[in-house]
């Protein structure tokens, strides 16, 4: 019989409890599936006591920083909401370093990335992280390519995770890598989550809930297209709301903002069709309609574009969630 593969996760200091037991269920539900230990999950803190987590719960990591741990195969680093302010720990970075140095893969799970990208070993990779901290990671260490909508991203070595419930995302694909097909679906399908969530691995991110970006008169047209997503929002129209001529306001927009005005209408149009959707009283072509499009395919184009799923699977989706 094989040796289990040693699983570590570190917990930082107010760590994001899920992001610690989403994965370490998914990996002891892995084990009852194949009816051996084909993994052994190690929890890891920053100092030789008990974790307090952000929810206030308090549990006794198996190994600290303190300690070296020779064999392991896979290294994760959860989150904490404290990371983004936190001062640099240069023991815990030595640490990690050399660690992640003898695993096969390693990386980290929501804002735990924030962490770990200052070891330097996520340098030059593709990576994600939950969508609130996306701009700080990239700005902190911009060799990064960050995608912030996806859920789990793979480059070579490193894995990496959206917010919270992303772990279980990320921690069924090793399995699946790892175990089979097979096996991560039964995984998923005992512990009531995707095996793969529809559209892929798109994260729904609340992207029109963001403040609003660049100057003062962009920022109340984002406002105003975010609260009025059915008006007529063509270059010319927003352009002349804004007192420019079309050509500088779709150059000034994109310079500030960090997309064209379609694109960020478009957003504004799926993000509304979306709660309505959620709400099951409107069929999708409906929707299109309130929201100002010719037909039902032109929404359904922009929910494939920006989520990967139709309007219909979507609407679906909530509708279980609701009965």
């Amino acid at each position: 019989m094989s040796k289990p593969l040693v699983l570590l996760i570190v917990a930082p200091p107010g760590v994001q409890m899920l992001d610690v037991s989403g994965p370490a269920d998914v990996f002891a539900e892995a084990n009852r599936q194949v009816g051996r230990e084909a993994y052994k999950v190690l929890t890891v803190g920053t100092a030789p006591l008990a974790v307090a987590a952000s929810s206030g719960m308090r549990f006794l990591p198996d190994r600290s920083t303190q300690d070296d741990i020779p064999a392991l195969d896979t290294l994760l680093v959860a989150g904490s909401p404290d990371l983004a302010g936190a001062a640099t720990d240069l023991h815990t970075l030595e640490w990690l370093q050399r660690h992640a140095g003898r695993a096969r893969r390693y990386g980290s799970i929501c804002s735990g990335a924030l962490l770990f990208a200052q070891t330097g070993l996520l340098d030059g990779r593709r990576v994600t992280t939950h969508w609130k901290v996306a701009e700080l990671l990239g700005r902190r260490h911009p060799s990064l390519t960050v995608e912030a909508d996806a859920f789990v991203v793979r480059d070579g070595p490193v894995c990496t995770a959206a917010g919270v419930t992303a772990g279980m995302d990320l921690a069924i694909a090793l399995v699946e890598e790892d175990l089979g097909r097979d096996v991560a679906m039964a995984v998923a399908a005992e512990l009531v989550v995707f095996y793969r969530r529809p559209g892929g691995q798109m994260q729904f991110s609340r992207h029109g809930e963001a403040a609003p970006a660049g100057r003062g008169a962009l920022q109340e047209l984002q406002r105003y297209v975010a609260a009025h997503p059915g008006e007529d929002h063509s270059v010319g129209a927003l352009a002349e709301r804004a007192g420019m001529s079309p050509r500088h306001f779709a150059r000034v927009f994109h310079r500030e903002v960090g997309m064209t005005p379609a694109e960020f209408v478009e957003s504004m149009r799926v993000e509304a069709a979306r709660r309505w959707l959620e709400d099951g009283h409107d069929t999708p072509k409906r929707v299109a309609a309130k929201l100002g499009y010719a037909d039902a395919n032109g929404l359904r184009r922009a929910f494939m574009r920006r989520l990967g799923v139709t309007p219909a699977d979507y609407r679906k989706r909530y509708a279980h969630a609701r009965t």
